[in-house]
């Protein structure tokens, strides 16, 4: 009798073949197929026990039905029950597209240089460089390359085809295109001629063939991920597009690939595919993307780019912060225009951090696409930044986790052979399921930091739009001026109407662990608001809402050298201050009967400064004090003014504490009263326990506002009371 297997090594190789290798019985059939196609091909035979009961657990392991699983009994006795039922998981098939057309490189420069050095940066050999780079990899199955696929499952290829008129037309007008065609049959000194009076343009009698199968293979590989034919893919392929305009060539591009292919399947879906994400990270601005979609709500577009103030290509302010869409498209469009070269890996995931996976979550887009542009990236003298291939694929897996995988990766800019064809390698992989490398470099700069902030201005534009808040200034020249767009609130906050104040830390960074380490990974963490949803209950219940964000970074502070504990009181000393100055300018003289205070995470500290500095007719007007305390010390109130003042802010107060915080440490001692009502929460982390006891909150204000809720109340049986002494 054959040996009988001992581990699932075999199994897995087994399993690992190509689908068209299985019997599709074995992979869609019943339960019993599966073992009996292993014991087959692994060469065992008989009906042992001994063998049926080590390829079942081998079954198990791969997770395929057995006859044996239900058995009563065995060598090791019976079935557990969690096993009884367990259905075997799905066999994944889906590959990865590449989108590569040899035909695309015939758009060159009439006259090529004879000194190499002298090549136009939008060398022909770019998009050659990069799938010999996939071939030599392993992951492409080419019978024209010397080496074959390392890879059971190398990449789907999807074909090139030339893209309609009325599909380019989508973006730009009928006299571009007719242009672009008529080059086809222009001479070269016509093409000399013409070329001259655009902007940073070659032209070729193959230019408009080449533009056309650009264009074409974008829509290709679109509409195979979107029709489900592969789970993501890449679209290699020249002339770029992005800055392409509505009516004219610029910058290397003739039409705007990445722009037609998104409308393109959202003419061909019109149901499923309503809203798309185009984040563009190619060093510059896509100027094309943004005017093709800046007054369309249901496409985002998101661009890193270097701007130097409007003096890098292609020049001028519309790659600015303050573009955030036209009409109905605002706050559809979001730059983030970095003010220097020189930017790495750091910034580009503190970007995504901070400012892209936020607003992309919150978006929900149907289909992602990437302007992969790869001249950013360490090498590209034209970019002058330093992001390494790894970092490109940590960007690149990130974005997998939207829109159900759904991602698509077209090819702008990028002029260092070497550099191109590494990256775009980085996130081949990545998206064929390989983890990204490890980056070394984890600490954004100062500028990158800085230039990050623009997350509060869109959060502001949302918030805007949602409930008509608006920015408060602030007039004091002490008051930092990282205060500057921090402080929101809803046009009805000096009304006669209760008013809800809102301190709270920068947005929480979530995500997903890891499956092994427990431990979150950059490429799998993002930013997380969940203080908005309760702006949205405040104000949808008739209070007005001033929402207070405490940056972690204070210009004038955070930047001078020194000791860092000096840096954190004077951080504290500001935010104080700001409580102080809002509170008498704003708050104490304004017409609302009752005011509210909600503290989130190490803001809460500011009002506690506030309400030790108030005497007792101040806080006549003050009917709740609400605080989320994960890991911060939590602060007493002082006597200092008021006598009594534990007592009212103890019947005032409401503060949830993480459940492992240290004041729980007290051997059944009760807390005082000086800390006010503390709750014990169940819920790790405060976006989790802002999420847990919401309704909490809910049933607190519209208790004390007089406030009737639109919903039945149950009571909380997962916290817990402590009164005080």
């Amino acid at each position: 009798m054959p040996d009988v297997p001992t581990s699932s090594n075999t199994l897995s190789t087994l399993l690992a073949k190509d689908d068209s290798q299985i019997p599709k019985k074995i992979l869609n059939g019943s339960p019993q197929e599966p073992l009996s196609y292993i014991k087959k091909s692994l060469g065992v035979s008989g009906n042992n026990s001994r063998e049926a009961s080590v390829l079942t657990k081998e079954a198990n392991q791969l997770s395929l039905g057995s006859p044996f699983e239900s058995s009563s009994s065995s060598d090791d006795g019976p079935a557990s029950e969690d096993h009884a039922h367990t259905e075997p998981l799905p066999y994944y098939t889906k590959k990865t597209g590449l989108c590569y057309d040899a035909r695309m490189r015939f758009h060159t420069e009439l006259s090529p240089p004879k000194d190499r050095s002298d090549y136009h940066p939008e060398d022909p050999r770019r998009i050659l460089h990069i799938y010999r780079e996939l071939c030599e990899a392993g992951l492409v199955a080419d019978n024209n390359m010397a080496i074959p696929p390392i890879t059971p499952n190398p990449v789907y290829r999807i074909l090139a085809r030339a893209a309609k008129k009325t599909e380019v037309c989508l973006v730009h007008d009928d006299a571009h295109f007719e242009f672009i065609k008529s080059t086809s049959s222009m001479s070269d000194e016509e093409l000399s001629r013409r070329e001259k009076t655009f902007d940073s343009i070659y032209f070729h009698r193959q230019t408009y063939s080449a533009a056309l199968l650009s264009a074409g293979a974008a829509i290709e590989t679109c509409l195979a991920v979107a029709s489900g034919q592969v789970k993501n893919a890449i679209a290699v392929i020249r002339p770029p597009g992005h800055h392409a305009e509505c009516d004219t060539s610029r910058g290397f591009c003739h039409f705007d690939n990445v722009s037609i292919a998104a409308q393109v399947v959202r003419q061909t879906y019109p149901e499923k595919y309503r809203k798309i994400l185009i984040v563009d990270w190619d060093v510059h601005h896509g100027n094309g993307i943004q005017q093709a979609f800046e007054s369309n709500p249901n496409v985002l577009y998101i661009s890193l780019h270097v701007h130097e103030n409007g003096n890098f290509y292609p020049s001028g302010p519309y790659g600015d912060l303050y573009h955030c869409g036209v009409g109905a498209g605002i706050g559809k469009n979001i730059n983030i225009p970095w003010p220097t070269k020189g930017m790495g890996d750091a910034d580009y995931l503190f970007a995504f951090q901070h400012v892209i996976m936020p607003v992309a979550f919150d978006f929900n887009p149907d289909l992602v696409i990437i302007a992969a542009g790869f001249d950013a990236a360490v090498g590209d003298q034209l970019g002058g930044c330093f992001v390494t291939p790894a970092c490109y694929g940590h960007m690149t897996h990130m974005l997998m986790s939207l829109a159900d995988g759904k991602l698509v990766v077209c090819l702008e800019g990028g002029y260092n052979l070497r550099s191109i064809s590494k990256s775009a390698l980085a996130v081949t992989k990545t998206l064929m399921g390989e983890p990204p490398e490890r980056i070394a470099e984890t600490a954004a700069t100062r500028i990158g930091v800085e230039t990050v902030h623009v997350i509060r201005a869109y959060q502001s534009k949302v918030l805007h739009d949602s409930h008509k808040m608006i920015n408060i200034w602030i007039f004091r020249e002490k008051v930092s001026r990282s205060f500057e767009y921090q402080v929101l609130a809803t046009k009805n906050y000096s009304t006669a109407v209760p008013l809800l104040v809102i301190f709270h830390d920068p947005p929480e960074v979530t995500g997903v662990p890891n499956a092994i380490t427990n431990q979150l990974d950059l490429h799998n963490t993002w930013l997380a608001d969940v203080s908005k949803s309760y702006i949205e209950w405040a104000v949808n219940h008739g209070f007005g809402v001033m929402d207070v964000n405490v940056p972690k970074f204070l210009t004038g502070i955070s930047d001078e050298e020194g000791d860092p504990d000096d840096e954190a009181l004077k951080i504290t000393e500001a935010v104080n201050e700001l409580a102080i100055y809002l509170y008498d300018n704003y708050i104490e003289c304004n017409e609302s009967p009752r005011v509210f205070f909600l503290g989130i995470g190490d803001a809460f500290r500011a009002i506690l400064h506030l309400l030790n500095t108030r005497n007792y007719e101040a806080l006549e007007q003050i009917a709740g004090v609400i605080g989320f305390v994960a890991q911060n010390p939590i602060r007493p109130v002082t006597e200092t003014f008021i006598t009594d003042f534990a007592k009212w802010y103890y019947k005032r107060s409401l503060l949830f504490v993480n459940h492992a915080h240290p004041v729980w440490e007290r051997d059944n001692k009760k807390i005082s009263k000086k800390f006010g009502a503390l709750r014990r929460s169940p819920a790790d982390g405060v976006n989790a326990m802002l999420l847990a006891h919401k309704p909490d909150v809910e049933d607190f204000l519209a208790k004390r506002a007089g406030v009737k809720l639109e919903r039945p109340r149950e009571q909380d049986e997962d916290t817990i009371m402590v009164a005080g002494a």
